[in-house]
């Protein structure tokens, strides 16, 4: 029996067909950022009014792909200190509605907002007088008209060209669920460091952690008096093994750093019997022990003069706190 031979349609010129994608998904929110109104501000208020009594809750609802979306809203709000959480219209119906309190807010998210799968949790919210915030794409729907905020999307074309899987509706629904994330955090005013308390784990929070978090400190750091003798010295470069030692006073105050390159450069016969004053280089850089482990990395690298391996962190009266290395940030997975 011969082999049936299957004929392929012509092949379609994809890089169009992305552009075109594309295209129309950027009209999509270029024409969601115009429409932005007064119901935004209301919706961003009704949300800052919950977190401020410290009790609630965001929930964030949808079926199908405005399901998937509104997983998605629902992570980036936790992670930028709005407590939200995803909950199935679908299992709500059957007793996860019992996990949305009086102290909630929710937002629904269905283009046509004709879902009978959002009914329930529409009345319930209803019922109980819970604030309910629609992202819709059809102001005259049953959710819409129930909502007490309305977020309505533009009428854009889908980039589908069958006009049928959800592409540009979600992309908007996306966009308008990361602008009321940040205009959240925005209100809050959280900083990088607050923002790492969620995402500890990861590149996010590695890059996020303090150089007092991974600098080597107490008994780990090399330091000596300044009138200690170079071979001394020598013994506690390589006891601390850090690749320098650092000369402070009797308070700890910062006086100098002896790197494994002056050594080299003083090199001499009557080396070992020289006092470390007489070696050291003075007023080494040195760094805050709360500034990210991120810009550490980067005077390191960036230096004016040559990239450096270490730097000295030190508070504002210059003692001496601890001792940051390159290896210890590329460790971390800081780069």
């Amino acid at each position: 029996m011969a082999d049936a031979v299957t004929k392929l349609s012509p092949p379609v010129d994809d890089l169009s067909s992305a552009r075109r994608t594309l295209a129309t998904e950027i009209d999509g929110l270029s024409a969601l950022a115009k429409s932005l109104d007064q119901n935004f501000v209301k919706a961003i208020e009704t949300i800052q009014v919950m977190k401020d009594k410290g009790r609630g809750r965001l929930i964030v609802a949808g079926i199908g792909k405005s399901g998937h979306i509104a997983r998605k809203i629902a992570a980036t709000l936790a992670s930028t200190a709005t407590p939200a959480y995803h909950i199935h219209p679908g299992e709500a119906s059957h007793g996860d509605l019992g996990m949305i309190t009086e102290d909630d807010v929710i937002i629904m998210l269905s283009f046509s907002g004709t879902n009978a799968e959002l009914t329930d949790m529409t009345f319930y919210a209803k019922r109980f007088h819970i604030p309910l915030i629609a992202i819709t794409g059809n102001p005259d729907s049953q959710l819409a008209q129930y909502a007490d905020i309305a977020l309505i999307l533009p009428k854009i074309p889908e980039a589908c060209p069958n006009g049928l899987a959800p592409t540009t509706s979600t992309t908007m629904m996306l966009g308008l669920g990361d602008a009321i994330a940040i205009a959240l955090l925005e209100r809050t005013g959280l900083t990088a460091e607050e923002f790492r308390v969620w995402h500890p784990g990861g590149k996010l929070g590695a890059k996020l952690r303090k150089v007092s978090d991974l600098m080597v400190k107490g008994d780990d750091l090399p330091l000596v008096k300044p009138d200690t003798t170079m071979d001394k010295a020598i013994i506690t470069l390589s006891e601390k093994n850090l690749g320098s030692v650092i000369i402070v006073d009797a308070d700890k105050k910062l006086l100098g750093i002896i790197t494994d390159g002056d050594l080299k450069r003083h090199m001499a016969a009557d080396l070992l019997s020289r006092k470390v004053q007489d070696i050291m280089s003075h007023n080494p850089r040195t760094i805050s022990p709360h500034i990210l482990a991120a810009e550490a990395l980067d005077i390191m690298l960036n230096s004016a003069a040559s990239p450096i391996t270490s730097l000295i962190i030190a508070d504002e009266n210059k003692q001496v706190q601890g001792l940051i290395r390159i290896q210890e940030l590329l460790k971390a997975g800081i780069a």
